[in-house]
């Protein structure tokens, strides 16, 4: 039905710009009036995060990320412990999510870690507050970067594998720039035209309009 279809809201936070997302779907509501999401890379201020789905009557049922740099987990920790939600990430960005080193935040004066509760494989289904998606390990930006793909809705979170018109970087550890473009050739241009794109950074573009416009991936 149209007015079943996954609803996307963003904050945009930190010191680069990062873009938090919160999936839901309308009729998600439980008996208290609240809705149910999913909470895609809550980059900082877990409390601000928190207290502002609190406002709209939004409940957070579990928390993903696209990967482990410091700008996209820096909320984590508290918006797990005021929301209780677990947090999970494809396997290969433990080593990343843990180490202050390997996620850049030492390059910042910021010791931000993290430890997932879950750990998906590549092509691995996650289904929370209603919804069922895909993980896709899209390795490149770093060696465990992947992104969700919400088939039946046309959505996939790209975090920083793909941007509007560019790409996420490869000079940080784990990155590989050969690994980034065959991950975007290989795992997202097969992806419907119209799949619309969720990025990391920047604005929200589509699977068709860089099949075309994108100067990165030749």
């Amino acid at each position: 039905m149209a007015d079943n279809k996954i609803q996307v809201g963003m904050f945009t936070l930190g010191m680069v710009a990062t873009n938090c997302y919160f999936l839901f779907r309308d009729n998600s509501e439980d008996a208290d009036g609240y809705l149910h999401c999913i909470f895609v890379d809550p980059a900082d201020k877990g409390e601000r995060i928190f207290n502002a789905l609190e406002e709209k009557k939004i409940k957070v049922d579990l928390i993903l990320l696209t990967h482990g740099h410091f700008d996209h987990i820096g909320g984590v920790k508290k918006l797990k412990e005021l929301s209780g939600a677990k947090a999970g990430c494809y396997i290969k960005e433990q080593a990343l999510c843990g180490d202050p080193y390997l996620n850049c935040g030492n390059d910042y004066g910021m010791n931000v870690t993290v430890t997932p509760d879950i750990f998906y494989e590549d092509g691995g289904l996650i289904t929370a507050a209603g919804m069922t998606g895909k993980l896709l390990a899209t390795p490149g930006h770093t060696s465990g970067s992947c992104c969700f793909y919400f088939e039946e809705d046309g959505i996939l979170i790209s975090g920083d594998t793909l941007f509007e018109e560019s790409v996420g970087r490869t000079d940080f550890p784990t990155g590989s720039t050969s690994e980034l473009i065959n991950s975007v050739k290989e795992k997202l241009f097969c992806l419907p035209d119209e799949t619309i794109v969720y990025p990391g950074h920047g604005e929200i573009t589509t699977i068709g309009h860089e099949k075309l416009y994108n100067p990165f991936i030749i």
